[in-house]
């Protein structure tokens, strides 16, 4: 007997050997039946949209068609914030006040945001209950349908914007698009009057910011002629001048006149 043929038995023999033969057939077995981890994963959700009773009942498509103009009026409210109501005005001269004053970044961001948006709330309370009154509530009680309600809640919408544009700035779109100029205001579609709204609003508050500059500019030139005779030409006027800014806007009530001569410009 060879020496393989001898050993060879023993080492089939030896326990140690069985059991790790024995979890090496196991792990195999397991992979074998495991199925394939590409086939295993599950299949991603999906959201189907489905309109039924379509072509025997009318009424379905109007109703859904309606709540899909609702969500995309939802879906762009931001921008009908911006850019149709009085947000631009407020927020553009708090801009310039706060860089007049040369604060940098006081107050911040959010807080003159925040307060433009409910300063919005507020000035635009009386179309939001006109519109409530004339075509929400209207419609919510089934008196008006769809296409009344969008024309009720438009009227005073138009009639908010119309107030604050200029003719000139209507003019300038009826020129760009070569539109047929209107007879009334009736004739003027909205898709004209809104930018020119924007555009009169961003005039207004320049005008605005214009006039809130000139205090704070003349304390900044005394300051930098009072530094200069006194031959400290290295010393930033600005950091001088800053304190007695803050001590002047304080005094005068600032912020209350400048919220004062914002509301009254819409009234």
């Amino acid at each position: 007997m060879t020496l393989k043929e001898h050993h060879f038995p023993l080492i089939l023999t030896n326990p140690g050997v069985k059991a790790a033969a024995s979890l090496f057939l196991a792990a195999l077995i397991l992979l074998l039946l495991l199925p394939d981890p590409a086939c295993a994963q599950p299949s991603p959700p999906t959201l189907n949209m489905t309109l039924s009773g379509g072509a025997s009942e009318p009424g379905n498509v109007s109703i859904a068609l309606e709540i899909m103009f609702l969500l995309t009026v939802l879906s762009v409210a931001p921008s009908i914030l911006l850019t149709a109501t009085c947000f631009t005005r407020i927020v553009i001269v708090f801009s310039f006040i706060r860089q007049a004053m040369g604060t940098q970044q006081m107050p911040p961001n959010q807080v003159l945001a925040s307060l433009a948006i409910f300063l919005t709330f507020v000035i635009m309370m009386p179309v939001g209950k006109e519109i409530n009154a004339n075509a929400l509530q209207p419609y919510l009680a089934e008196e008006i349908g769809f296409q009344d309600a969008l024309f009720q809640a438009e009227q005073p919408m138009r009639a908010f914007l119309f107030k604050h544009t200029r003719e000139k700035d209507l003019s300038l779109f009826y020129s760009i698009t070569n539109m047929e100029r209107p007879s009334n205001r009736d004739d003027v579609p909205t898709i004209i009057l809104v930018p020119a709204f924007v555009i009169s609003e961003l005039k207004t508050a320049f005008q605005m910011g214009f006039l809130i500059y000139i205090p704070f500019l003349i304390l900044d030139m005394v300051v930098a002629s009072i530094l200069l005779s006194m031959g400290m030409m290295m010393l930033p006027p600005v950091m001088i001048s800053l304190p007695f800014k803050l001590l002047l806007f304080v005094m005068v009530d600032g912020w209350n006149l400048l919220i004062f001569s914002l509301v009254n410009g819409f009234a």
